[in-house]
């Protein structure tokens, strides 16, 4: 008879513990969103939102679209976690193991950077989605106008060391009324390694639904004087874009026999 009596002794003792509250839960994962917002201005925010939020964006694993060049089509491969990547022609390929850049070019028929090119474009179709990476410093900038409209803006800056060029900086510009990305406007320091005042401009006016997020079906660099885009000077058309949430068999983005390691310059 004892022995039940403290069983239920301890039964009643356990029962009058606090269990462990949901709202206390609750109270946690907000905070978590409220940090995770607080990383960036409430414009980009909204913007990111726009285009389909970041939650969206970071269930995603492998980024993979196409480039139709006059005499070969590329086809970019990046896995968005490691930011490992691949371009295959049927003439070279390229990529970034995580570590080294690689070229494999048996005919030597490649002409350009392939430490510079190789995750070059994969920056510019990205957008708004890379604005929001790690290491990036966010001010205020003036309004782009553009046929008498006023386009809102952020500069975005890297803190020291972070990228192939931390000295780069970037402006991104919005519709006011619908938070849809319009505008990037960004300098090159790759090869000088000194800031640059010269700003170049894209316009972001054809967008498209890839796997519920918004991504750039094609982008036109502008001819420009300073900050006033003029007209387009030629124009980038993506392919074939798709999004998966798998990641790449092992070994994918590895340098491949006969392939040799290309230098990356950092500022």
């Amino acid at each position: 008879m004892r022995k039940i009596s403290i069983v239920v002794l301890i039964l009643a003792i356990a029962a009058c513990k606090p269990a462990p509250k949901k709202e206390e839960a609750k109270s946690e994962a907000v905070e978590n969103v409220e940090t995770e917002k607080a990383k960036y201005p409430e414009a980009l925010g909204k913007v990111l939102e726009k285009h389909g939020g970041m939650d969206a964006w970071r269930q995603q694993r492998t980024l993979t679209y196409a480039l139709q060049k006059p005499d070969f089509r590329e086809v970019h491969t990046i896995d968005l976690y490691s930011r490992k990547d691949r371009i295959d022609t049927e003439i070279f390929s390229m990529g970034f193991d995580g570590e080294q850049a690689w070229l494999l070019d048996t005919d030597k028929k490649y002409t350009g950077n392939a430490g510079f090119y190789h995750n070059l474009i994969f920056y510019f179709y990205a957008m708004p989605f890379v604005l929001a990476d790690d290491g990036i410093i966010y001010t205020s900038t003036e309004d782009l106008v553009f046929e008498e409209k006023r386009y809102p803006g952020i500069e975005i800056s890297y803190e020291s060391g972070v990228g192939a060029s931390s000295k780069d900086q970037y402006y991104i510009h919005y519709d006011p009324d619908t938070y849809q990305m319009a505008w990037l406007g960004y300098t090159v320091t790759y090869r000088s390694g000194e800031v640059s005042e010269n700003v170049k401009w894209i316009r972001y006016d054809d967008w498209t639904a890839v796997d519920g997020l918004v991504l750039p079906n094609s982008i036109s660099w502008y001819k420009y004087e300073g900050r006033n885009p003029l007209e387009p000077a030629n124009t980038l058309t993506f392919e074939s874009a798709s999004l998966s949430s798998s990641a790449k068999e092992d070994g994918f983005y590895e340098k491949p026999e006969g392939a040799e390691f290309v230098e990356i310059k950092k500022n």
